[in-house]
């Protein structure tokens, strides 16, 4: 090969990479990447209708979104045995974002996997996150006690012996909150409203939560709610006993609809879509996500029939304040139910601030004990 044999050549070979370099740069499609798959895991099962129906019905809508594929696990319990199936969904599917979606799941289970696999994005629903936690993980999760709130303005509206009842897995910041607003929002239709509370001992009890509902109906509760992963117990148990209902989690309508009032539902696809683009676009893993029904995290299940109309407009007009953010929950002077001051005159708590991230009382009104 002669000198101008291989200037040529090479010359070629520049012009060639050059044009590659264009290409990509102008066709978008000449670089496609492979699907983002995405691993989603719940402790119980997907049709619960509850806790985990509702993170299944939003990943129902992920499988929609261009660009994904979707690995599911149910009955997954908050042991080992989540890190093996997150662990499998990595090495197996080549996850790269998995939704973890249950409270138990955090620690240590996500953070020893994150900790293995540095390059894999990990999405747990609940508030455990901190800035010391690993980048590649995060938390996010909803102010689902504005939806146990307005429950408790259309209970205060609907119950005729001044009892609601209210069954429970744990005494935990989260749970106590949703027990403080139903009973807020209650008894500012009528000072005079008391909620009873029993704690089950865990997410998912149905005995127990057969048990308590039948105690609280017994001692003249007519109007339930309830903070368990699945609600369909507690719903079905109290209909019977021809008891009213507000749901949780997810509509549980359908299970007795004659007793359904409404309900304080989850809208999850929300933060997932929020978390999902950021996966798609390279962005930074979104590390703590939160939002109300302002932001569309949250929703309430449309009114039952017998929801009377002054009813209706009571609730819906503070829907609208908290739509608009004009509407707090926890504000003073507010008394827990052993009358010591826990929000002073004047004071008003925000869902941002961490205070409300450690309640840890039950207020004035609440008969049971945090």
């Amino acid at each position: 090969m002669t000198e101008s044999d291989a200037l040529f050549l090479a010359r070629r070979r520049a012009l060639a990479q050059l044009s590659a370099a264009s290409l990509a740069g102008l066709l978008p499609w000449a670089r496609a990447q492979k699907p983002l798959t995405i691993g989603a895991i719940y402790v119980g099962a997907k049709d619960d209708f509850g806790y985990n129906q509702s993170h299944a019905e939003a990943v129902a809508q992920v499988r929609k979104m261009p660009g994904l594929q979707v690995v599911e696990e149910e009955n997954v319990p908050e042991t080992q045995a989540v890190q093996k199936s997150m662990q499998g969904m990595i090495s197996q599917d080549g996850a790269g974002l998995i939704f973890a979606t249950s409270f138990g799941y955090w620690s240590p289970h996500v953070l020893a996997v994150a900790a293995k696999n540095p390059s894999v994005r990990f999405a747990h629903c609940g508030g455990l996150w901190t800035k010391q936690d690993p980048p590649n993980t995060g938390s996010f999760f909803g102010y689902i006690d504005e939806g146990q709130y307005l429950n408790g303005v259309i209970a205060g509206h609907m119950s005729r012996s001044k009892k609601l009842g209210f069954v429970a897995a744990k005494p935990i910041p989260q749970v106590l909150r949703n027990i403080n607003a139903y009973t807020l929002g209650a008894r500012s239709v009528d000072p005079k409203i008391t909620t009873s509370v029993i704690f089950t001992g865990d997410w998912s009890m149905p005995v127990k939560e057969a048990e308590a509902t039948n105690s609280l109906a017994d001692q003249g509760a007519d109007v339930f709610t309830m903070h368990v992963d699945g609600p369909k117990v507690v719903v079905e148990t109290a209909a019977r006993r021809g008891k009213l209902v507000c749901g949780y989690h997810a509509s549980q309508a359908k299970l007795a609809p004659q007793a359904y009032l409404t309900g304080a539902e989850w809208n999850w696809i929300t933060p997932y879509k929020l978390i999902i683009d950021a996966a798609q676009a390279g962005k930074p893993h979104p590390n703590f996500v939160r939002g109300g029904l302002k932001e569309a995290f949250i929703k309430t299940s449309p009114y039952g029939a017998m929801v009377p109309e002054g009813a209706r407009k009571h609730a819906d007009a503070i829907k609208a304040r908290m739509l608009a953010g004009g509407f707090d929950i926890f504000a003073g002077e507010l008394k827990d139910n052993t009358g010591r001051v826990v929000i002073p005159r004047g004071k008003v708590y925000k869902q941002t601030d961490i205070e409300l991230e450690s309640m840890n009382y039950l207020v004035e009104g609440v008969v049971g004990k945090a």
